[in-house]
């Protein structure tokens, strides 16, 4: 029970902080929401835990807020700024992991405790940057298309549930296809990978629908740097 209740306090303090990133620092508290949770999700995808008995890695809910924040931009601002933020988030995740591996390689003193602690985390994040650099790009590229395919077909305010649910659904399972068979194929066995897979993408799935009112009290923000210009 203890871990449901603070899975909860985990997801709201996600959601809380999006729409205030957004309120205080307008499009551009977008952007840099994006390139914050690319790094963030791609660190705490390493640690896999249990829910409810079912096995799924952490880092679901971060990332789930990055489709949160291109739905928004391609809702408010169009899909040209959609896209603009999916490649700024591409390249924040290429330059930290070309960061973290230069920092590796420099020798540690006596007394240092970090090293071996960081090659754990960031030894692995090659790999695991190659899967969610190509499972990122595909999927958020697609989303945007979709969402902006859906808008054209229901464009009535209400029916945003319509356009972020529908591209979001279909965005989320190709993300999570790719990413699994590039960082986790080979390292678990096929049943630990399989239920993986599906729980992840079941994971962000779920969240995607708790997220959808979160996007609609977005819309309706006035964020404080925009109006203060």
């Amino acid at each position: 029970m203890f871990h449901i209740w603070w899975g909860m306090l985990f997801v709201a303090a996600h959601f809380s902080l999006f729409l205030l990133c957004y309120r205080l620092f307008g499009r551009q508290g977008i952007f840099a929401w994006i390139g914050f949770a690319t790094v963030i999700a791609n660190i705490q995808v390493l640690k896999t835990i249990e829910v409810l008995g079912i096995i799924t890695t952490l880092g679901n809910t971060v990332y789930t807020t990055i489709y949160m924040a291109t739905d928004l931009l391609n809702e408010k601002y169009g899909p040209r700024q959609a896209k603009k933020a999916v490649w700024f988030g591409f390249f924040t995740l290429i330059a930290s992991t070309i960061i973290m591996q230069l920092a590796l390689r420099f020798d540690p003193q006596e007394t240092d405790f970090a090293q071996e602690s960081l090659e754990t985390i960031f030894g692995l994040l090659p790999r695991i940057a190659a899967g969610s650099l190509l499972a990122y790009a595909v999927s958020q590229l697609i989303d945007v298309k979709l969402f902006t395919w859906i808008k054209s077909r229901y464009p009535h305010r209400k029916q945003l549930w319509m356009r972020t649910i529908g591209s979001t659904g279909v965005s989320q399972f190709l993300d999570t296809l790719v990413f699994c068979t590039i960082a986790f194929a080979g390292v678990y066995t096929m049943d630990v990978w399989l239920q993986i897979l599906l729980t992840t993408y079941g994971f962000k799935l779920l969240i995607s629908v708790v997220s959808t009112p979160v996007l609609y009290a977005a819309r309706r923000m006035e964020p404080k740097e925009e109006t203060d210009t």
